[in-house]
């Protein structure tokens, strides 16, 4: 079965900086006219594997291009299993059911993230370009073999700046 923590356990010195990272790459993404969601993989010796932006934008773009599933992906091709498994993804916003599933997949061990998906369904709305699941990530973890570790929601403030103002 999976195990999860609390907001206020198991934070490590390092994991607010690495989240403010993904925060950061969200602003980004939203500055280039993307969906604001920035993911950064960070393996065990504090070295960032990975840092991704959403390449989503329905609806000619690719629905499956999230931040947290690309960031997984590019981390996969460079990791071992082994090296996974002690790795963190950082996420500015808690991972969809399709980007909880890829960290499954992957094998990364532990999961970080900012925005609450209740957090960010209160400012997204109905918006057709974010048709949001009410399925939390230690929901899908929950029903796997692996243990996958979560903290969050943290910095929600933050982490919600980028996505006011651009949903309506």
């Amino acid at each position: 079965m999976t195990s999860t923590e609390n907001a206020g356990l198991a934070i490590a010195g390092q994991d607010l900086d690495f989240l403010r990272l993904a925060i950061s790459l969200s602003h980004q993404v939203k500055a280039d006219g993307r969906h604001p969601f920035g993911a950064v993989v960070v393996d065990e010796h504090g070295t960032v594997v990975s840092s991704k932006g959403n390449n989503s934008m329905p609806p000619e773009g690719d629905p499956t291009q999230h931040a947290e599933l690309r960031a997984a992906a590019e981390a996969f091709r460079r990791l071992s299993p082994e090296q996974l498994s002690k790795s963190t993804l950082y996420s500015s916003a808690e991972p969809c059911a399709m980007c909880a599933g890829a960290v499954y997949w992957t094998g990364i061990g532990r999961v970080v993230y900012g925005l609450s998906e209740e957090s960010l369904l209160a400012i997204t709305g109905d918006n057709p370009e974010n048709p949001t699941l009410a399925l939390p990530c230690r929901e899908v973890f929950s029903r796997g073999q692996r243990q996958i570790s979560v903290v969050g929601p943290l910095l929600e403030d933050e982490a919600a700046a980028p996505h006011r103002g651009f949903w309506q």
